[in-house]
This record gives C-alpha cells, structure tokens and sequence, in this order.
C-alpha cells in the first residue's frame, strides 16, 4: 500500500501552487505591505518622471537619452511583473499561481532583466561611437540602426530565456506546492521538483556564465577604449565630460552587476541561510537597479536634470492660483 502511495505520488505533478514570500513573518506579513508599497510607488513614480522628460523634450531625443529610457521602461516592466501580486499577497493573502502563470511570470521577470542588461551594452556602444569616432556618430547611430540594435536585443533576451523556461514546463512537481519566495523565480520553482533536473540547472547555468562573461568583457573593453580616448582629447571640459557621461552609467552597470552576483552568491550557500534572507537579496537584486537607476541619471545627467527642473518649474505655475 505504501509502495502504491508513493508510486500514485511520483506520477502526479502539482498544477497550482502558493507563493509565501519571507515564509518567517506569516503571521505578521500585511506589515510588509507599507514598504514594499511605498517602494513601488516611488519606483514607478521616478522612473515615469524621467520618461516622460525626455519624450516631450526634443532636444533629448539623441540615441543616449533613447536608451536610457528603454533602460527606465525595462526597470518599470521588471517591477511590474511581480510587486502587484506580492503586495496583493501580502495584504489579502491572495497567493495561489497556476504553473502555466508561475512559468509566464518567470518568462517576463527573466526577459526584462536580460533585456536590461542588453540596453546597457547598447549604451556602451553608442558611448564608444561617440567618442571614439565622433565625427561619424550621427552617421552610425541614425534611428533605423538604434532600432534594428533593439530589436536584436530583444531577440537576444527571447533567445537566453527561452530554453530555461521550456525545460522546467516539462518538469514534474510531486513535492510540496508551497514555493517560498515571492516570484517564481527559477531555482525557487526547481527544489519543489521530483526526478533529474540536471539538464535544468546546467542549463540555467551556463546560459548566467556566458551572459556575464560575454557582457562584462564586452562592457569592460568598451569602456576601456572610452577612457583611453577621452584621456587622448586636448579639451579639458570635452574629456571632462566624456568621462563624466562613462563614469554615469558605470555606476548603473556596477548596481546591476553587483546586486546580481550577490545574489547568485548567497543561492550557492544554500541552507545555511534562512528562506526570508534569500528572499530579502533577491530583492535587493531585482528592485535596486530599478530604484538607483532613475535617480543616478536624475543627479549626475545635466541634460535630464535641467529639462526635469524646467518642467517642474512650469507645472508648478501652471497649478499656481496667480496663474489664472
């Protein structure tokens, strides 16, 4: 009987299961809901502000302020596509996720983040025609070519997060339903499987190693070359401020980087930390840049902040009483 429990066990596979997002504070969790809230708020808020700066300024409407609103749209996107139902989760208790939506919302929590990663070496490549061949950028990075970059990149993105996500559709999950994190993240969706998922992690691995390999070599040597050309330039403020555009989206780069390797880290500890640390990391990982990257290019691009300020400025009169 127990031999047929088991077997009975081995060929069914869960179709729904629960997200329990930072399983330790079950029982006071609708507490979490205020931050988390607030933190998407301003998520949304900063990220949108910038966006709609430079889609209504035409004088940010070069390739480089073009990306870095495509950087912002993927931060929102990223974000989007599991705060709404963790806060939701949190304050309802409305957790339940079929498998077909747990593997759709990895699809677009991986694609969005790949595709961020892809903008930021457009960002590198745009940066490095400019300055090491300025007197043939307009004639490179013209909008049909920034296009045909983003499509590429977006195909890149589909290409690397494909595999991952149709091999665990095809594996069973005959252990418990109860996913201990706050999306359905890759790894979190595996410990619940049964059989080899061998294929799955090596898979998943490889697709990380070659990502990070291929991307921080490429950022590296790109901006390498940046920085000994812009060293190379006689005026003061033109290198000046070459170096100050490069050190802008390092900082972002090094934010998305960094947050992710931490991350990667912390999952190869394994069970000598808790399931509410691993879920605190994870989010450092996948709101940081989305949080840090409004606010670096808010600061530190003068463009942004002056154009920002001057429409700032005039809604402020417009909502004045003085101004009827």
């Amino acid at each position: 009987m127990a031999g047929w429990n088991q077997t009975a066990l081995a060929s069914t596979s869960h179709a729904e299961f629960l997200l329990v997002g930072f399983p330790g504070v079950q029982e006071s969790r609708f507490l979490l809901f205020i931050p988390f809230f607030c933190l998407y708020l301003l998520i949304i808020t900063a990220n949108s502000i910038l966006i709609h700066t430079v889609r209504v300024e035409e004088s940010l409407h070069s390739p480089m302020y073009v990306l870095i609103t495509l950087l912002l749209t993927a931060n929102l996107c990223t974000s989007s596509t599991f705060v709404p139902r963790m806060l939701l989760g949190f304050l309802f208790d409305l957790s339940h996720i079929s498998l077909a939506g747990c593997l759709l919302q990895m699809f677009f929590l991986y694609f969005f983040i790949m595709l961020d990663c892809n903008i930021l070496l457009l960002m590198a490549l745009d940066r490095y025609v400019a300055i090491c061949n300025p007197l043939r950028y307009t004639d490179i990075m013209t909008g049909k070519y920034l296009a045909k970059l983003s499509l590429a990149a977006v195909v890149r993105s589909i290409s690397f997060v494909s595999p991952v996500v149709i091999l665990a559709s095809k594996v069973r999950f005959c252990h418990s339903n109860v996913i201990k994190h706050f999306v359905c993240e890759h790894m979190a969706l595996m410990s619940l499987s049964c059989g080899d998922i061998s294929r799955n992690k090596i898979v998943g691995l490889a697709m990380r190693v070659i990502t990070i390999i291929f991307d921080l070599g490429f950022l590296l040597t790109s901006y390498c070359m940046i920085i000994h050309t812009a060293l190379k330039i006689a005026s003061g403020k033109t290198w000046h401020k070459a170096l100050h555009t490069c050190g802008t989206h390092l900082m972002v780069i090094l934010t998305t980087y960094l947050s992710r390797l931490l991350s990667s880290i912390v999952y190869r500890m394994g069970k000598s930390i808790s399931e509410d640390v691993h879920n605190l990391i994870s989010m450092t990982y996948l709101l940081l840049p989305c949080v840090i990257n409004p606010i670096i290019y808010g600061i530190r691009t003068k463009e942004i902040r002056e154009h920002l300020l001057k429409l700032l400025k005039k809604r402020e009169l417009a909502s004045s009483p003085l101004s009827g």
